[in-house]
Formats: C-alpha cells, structure tokens, sequence
C-alpha cells in the first residue's frame, strides 16, 4: 500500500468530518439535507477508495448502495416529507451553533485521542486512523440528534450516525455484502415508518417540534 493511498483515503475519511460540522452548522432544514447528501457520495467514494486498496470488491457494492439509498433516495425522500408537511424551513436548535460547534471539537479531539489509544497495539495505520474519523462522525451525528428539536433534523443526525458505522465497517477490512444490503432495505423500511410517523404528529400536533410533545405531556410549563 503507498503513501499516497493513505492520504486519499484520510482526505475521504476527514472529508466526512468536515461534512459533519457543515451540517450541525445549518440553519435551514433544505440546506441541511443537501449536505446531508454530499456526506452520503463522499461516504460512497470512501468505501469505493477502500475497496480498490482492499482489493475488496464486494465494497464496490456497498459504495454503490450508500450513493443510491444515502445520497439519493433519502434526501428526495426527506425533501418531500418537508414539502408535504409545510415544516417551517428554519432548523430548531436546543443550545446556540457556537456552542455546539465547541463541543463537536471537543468530541472529535476525543475521538482520535481514545481510537488512537485503544488500537495502538493495530498493524493496519489506515483502519487506526480511519476508525478515529469514523467514530468522530458518529458522536457528531448523536450530537446532532441532541441539539436540534425537530423531528427531521434528529432523523438526519441518526442517518449521519450510521454514516459513521459504515465508514468504520470499510477501514476495518470490510462487511460482509449481506449485512451491507440487510442495512439499506432496513434504511428503506425506517424512511417509510418516519414518514408515516412525522405524517402523524403533524396531524396531531400541526408541528414536528419535539417541543410541542413535551408540552402535551406536560413536560414543560
């Protein structure tokens, strides 16, 4: 393996990273599914780089499941939901975007700090690194799901999350193409019972902010 497949393949890995931040950034809900869709084509080259380094071709099949479930059918999806239900296009926040941004720093630092640590006895440099991107990509994701109220975003932030396993799932020697296609059908099924379930709350709330149960069941005052 040569130097310069490590760096194409850290430059993909942190690529998503930086995607991630983009996406906590947003304040508008179309803006964020679009980069939650560059996310998704730059997580399939990722996984595409690591089946040509890996000489694993099955990954090739899941590079290209990630670009046509994560980079196309669930934005469109997740654009229509938006645009039937009518939902306000400003994304509701918990804490300001400075401060969450701060602590997304912080979890990352973590991140490489504690991968780096745990797997320093790890022959494979490539999996080591790629794992601290992964798992930075996956605790942006939670924190996502945590800062935002809307009951959209938090489903963008749990899709990030599994952009994140996925990733992981490549660097360390691939996934079994099974489990691969078991994980887009089960992508498939969660779009269909979200809608139904945003589709519901709108009717009986007429919001999808999360806000709106915790006042119903009292929560807040």
């Amino acid at each position: 393996m040569h130097g310069l497949d490590f760096d194409i393949a850290h430059l993909l890995a942190g690529s998503l990273v930086l995607v991630s931040f983009m996406m906590i950034y947003q304040d508008r809900i179309y803006s964020l599914l679009n980069t939650f869709a560059l996310q998704a084509v730059l997580l399939a080259l990722a996984v595409a780089w690591q089946a040509w380094i890996q000489g694993a071709h099955h990954l090739y099949a899941s590079a290209a499941l990630a670009l046509v479930f994560k980079g196309t059918i669930v934005p469109w999806a997740l654009h229509r939901i938006v645009q039937r239900l009518g939902i306000h296009r400003e994304v509701e926040v918990v804490t300001g975007v400075v401060p969450t941004m701060l602590a997304g720093m912080g979890l990352v630092a973590l991140s490489i700090l504690l991968m780096l640590q745990l797997t320093e006895s790890a022959e494979n440099a490539l999996a080591r690194e790629d794992l601290a991107f992964a798992l930075s990509v996956i605790l942006l994701g939670m924190l996502m799901m945590v800062t935002r109220r809307n009951a959209v975003t938090q489903v963008v932030g749990f899709m990030s999350l599994e952009n994140g396993l996925i990733l992981a799932a490549a660097g360390a020697q691939g996934m079994p193409l099974v489990v691969e296609i078991s994980v887009a059908f089960s992508v498939l099924i969660a779009m269909i019972v979200i809608g139904v379930f945003l589709f519901r709350i709108r009717e009986r709330f007429d919001s999808v902010d999360l806000e709106s149960l915790d006042e119903f069941r009292g929560e807040r005052r």
